[in-house]
């Protein structure tokens, strides 16, 4: 327990640090609120150093049951300490709000209770972008070293693309951290380069850069990128929101043997085709049905369509009028990005397993004593990874009905309730109708429903295996 308490403590000393952007921010443009930063900050920090110092000597290795638990200590205390700023700002945040607002930027959901956002000191505003930043970073790092390791719905597979020794990216697990980090930092800087030369303001740029590369969605204005007249400036996030969620791991790749190696990856093609697939169909819905030329039909579905796909959020119109258009939306929302990448919900692979499974299924019916392996990307995958993601995908939908059900229990009618549900579970923030939809927000909702959806929000993120063997009586036991 001690090296738990140890490693939790260094997340909130780097929390704490954290503060002191939007606190110098505030402070350089002569907002009060800058003390806010300091107060929560100051407590953030005096927690973490005695976290660290009581736990200094610490074991050097942390059993499977031990990351099991600081993966899931580690996402419900952050989101605590990240809502201090929005609960001590002046803007009237309740602590209900600030978790919810807090726990939706860590998870990179992007669903938000806040409203008036073009008028929020910039500190606060700073503070959203960034962490939703943090938590995309530390999605990769899960992704990656964490759930491979616990052999979550199948993450176990995903490990060859970071430390197969027969395909080495760096020499070292350190180095392949430090090399995803500055990946992510370098991405992060170029896109908020490419939103200011298409007109977009210096603060807004670097906000939405940072929200765009974790596949977030927190925007700084109400009315999210609609907000925007620049026409260029959708496709620059479009560009950016894919890269966001392709691999992290692969561009190291691509970098020491070419770019070639993003697209010679199974689960990148077919993710990219996908998205190819999903932007044809409501383009021509939508040009058939709403008085839109073919061009307006294809901005506006493309942006929208990669937008739900990589789980960020982000709208520029509320497709919730585009009539049975919606539904797509809704289907699109269980789609998901790359593993080893900023994007949440099920994950493109997961579906690449169902498929070769099912088509391996039907070989076998129609040739009983004949030999059909499962496969992906052209190796053969082990029956026990097949068996974990059947049973990830079906607690996601177990999972997903009961959240629906809950959140009509407190009065949310059928298509709030489901979609709201959906855009928690798989981390993509907007539902569907005028509650929660994209012309909407999530503040009228009852308190017990925020909770509840906050709960859904960590669930997903976690990938539901996490939180769901913790509370097991023999987890306990045998901790």
């Amino acid at each position: 327990m001690a090296r738990i308490l140890y490693v939790l403590g260094v997340l909130l000393v780097v929390l704490a640090c954290a503060e002191i952007v939007p606190l110098l921010s505030d402070l350089l443009s002569g907002n009060p609120d800058w003390m806010v930063f300091a107060v929560s900050g100051v407590l953030t920090l005096f927690l973490g150093i005695a976290m660290v110092l009581a736990n200094a000597n610490h074991p050097e290795r942390l059993t499977i049951r031990e990351a099991y638990l600081l993966t899931a200590l580690a996402w419900f205390i952050l989101p605590v300490f990240g809502a201090a700023p929005f609960f001590f700002s002046r803007e009237g945040i309740g602590i209900t709000d600030a978790v919810f607002e807090s726990v939706s930027g860590l998870t990179t959901t992007g669903s938000t209770v806040l409203t008036g956002l073009d008028t929020f000191p910039p500190g606060l505003l700073l503070w959203r972008s960034m962490l939703q930043w943090s938590g995309g970073i530390g999605i990769i790092v899960m992704g990656i070293a964490i759930l491979p390791l616990l052999r979550v719905g199948g993450m176990q597979l995903m490990k060859t693309e970071a430390s197969d020794t027969s395909d080495k990216v760096l020499p070292r697990a350190k180095e392949i951290a430090t090399g995803i980090g500055s990946a992510y930092a370098a991405l992060t800087f170029v896109c908020a380069l490419a939103y200011g030369f298409a007109g977009m303001g210096s603060f807004d740029a670097i906000n939405h850069a940072m929200t765009t590369m974790a596949t977030g969605g927190f925007s700084t204005h109400d009315d999210s990128f609609g907000y925007f007249n620049e026409p260029i400036l959708p496709w620059v996030a479009m560009i950016f929101m894919i890269l966001g969620a392709l691999p992290f791991v692969l561009y190291l790749k691509a970098v020491s043997r070419g770019p070639m190696r993003l697209l010679n990856n199974a689960q990148v093609r077919f993710f990219l085709l996908f998205c190819v697939a999903v932007i044809a169909v409501l383009t021509l819905w939508v040009w058939r049905t709403m008085p839109l030329s073919l061009f307006e039909a294809f901005s506006q579905s493309a942006f929208n369509a990669i937008s739900i796909v990589t789980t960020t959020g982000y709208t520029n119109a509320d497709y919730t009028l585009w009539g049975s258009a919606s539904v797509v939306f809704l289907i699109i929302t269980f789609a998901g990005g790359c593993s080893g990448s900023t994007a949440g919900s099920v994950k493109i692979f997961r579906y690449q397993l169902m498929l070769s499974f099912l088509k391996s299924q039907a070989n076998r019916l129609i040739h009983p004593h004949g030999v059909f392996p499962v496969t992906y990307d052209k190796r053969e995958v082990p029956s026990e990874i097949v068996l974990s993601v059947t049973a990830f995908l079906a607690l996601y939908l177990v999972s997903w009905f009961g959240l629906s059900v809950a959140l009509a229990f407190t009065g949310l009618g059928f298509q709030t309730s489901v979609s709201a549900a959906a855009a928690a579970l798989t981390n993509v923030g907007p539902g569907l109708g005028p509650i929660v939809g994209p012309g909407g927000n999530f503040s009228s909702l009852s308190d017990v429903a925020k909770w509840m959806l906050a709960g859904g929000m960590l669930l997903g993120r976690l990938e539901l295996f996490v939180l769901f063997v913790m509370v097991t009586p023999r987890f306990w036991r045998e901790l």
